[in-house]
């Protein structure tokens, strides 16, 4: 997979991605990436990407023209199956299907927003797919990058050492994850729980099952009520 990310501030990716599992992939040649600074592609002395909007309001505005000439550009540099992502908190929220969607592209396209947000000629103009990481609102859509990224890099395969890791998280199926434990069998009081010491294999995956239905339930009811797994 080649991600390209067009940011302000391509410099806060490098130590993302050059580090645990993303950093990996790189190095195995799972994905690549490409950093493209928008204000390469001004065309005024101040290299001026952004401006007040019409009748008046907080903040600026980032203008059409950098981004359609830089998103233009990438893409006539990219293959006819290039995904157009605009990271804004009106977009579809993030999820482990879109997640999943996302990570049998072969090629994604980042466009991260900075100030008040885009002309809205951005969003109608460039066939672009809006995504939220989620019902807040961050600085910049650099942040969102990375989450999106990361999400995405790890179900690739070959990205982690067991393909089983990733079936089991939370989110997977619908569900959050099963309560996990390791040694010792007692802290300060605090026991495993008998059946994952029990060897019984069947026993061990009833219970997980049930742990992580009572932990939706709990926590996550939602998931359970939107289209989420029939629980008997």
């Amino acid at each position: 997979m080649r991600i390209h990310v067009l940011t302000l501030f391509p410099e806060v990716f490098a130590p993302f991605v050059e580090t645990s599992i993303v950093g990996r992939a790189v190095e195995a040649g799972i994905v690549s990436f490409g950093f493209t600074q928008l204000r390469e592609y001004t065309e005024d002395k101040h290299r001026s990407v952004d401006d007040r909007p019409f009748a008046g309001g907080a903040g600026m505005v980032l203008t059409c023209g950098p981004v359609f000439r830089a998103v233009e550009d990438i893409s006539a540099r990219c293959g006819p199956g290039l995904t157009r992502i605009l990271l804004t908190p009106q977009g579809e929220r993030l999820s482990q299907p879109l997640v999943w969607e996302l990570s049998r592209q072969d090629e994604l396209l980042l466009i991260c927003g900075h100030y008040e947000g885009f002309d809205e000629r951005i969003r109608t103009g460039l066939g672009v797919r809006e995504v939220s990481i989620g019902d807040y609102v961050v600085s910049g859509g650099e942040s969102a990058a990375v989450v999106l990224i990361d999400a995405v890099v790890r179900l690739l395969p070959g990205a982690l050492g067991d393909a089983a890791s990733v079936e089991e998280e939370s989110h997977e199926g619908g569900l959050l994850e099963y309560p996990q434990y390791t040694r010792p069998r007692v802290f300060r009081g605090m026991e495993v729980p008998e059946v994952l010491i029990s060897g019984d294999h069947a026993k061990i995956e009833a219970w997980r099952r049930a742990q992580a239905i009572e932990r939706t339930q709990a926590r996550r009811p939602d998931l359970l009520a939107d289209d989420g797994p029939v629980v008997e």
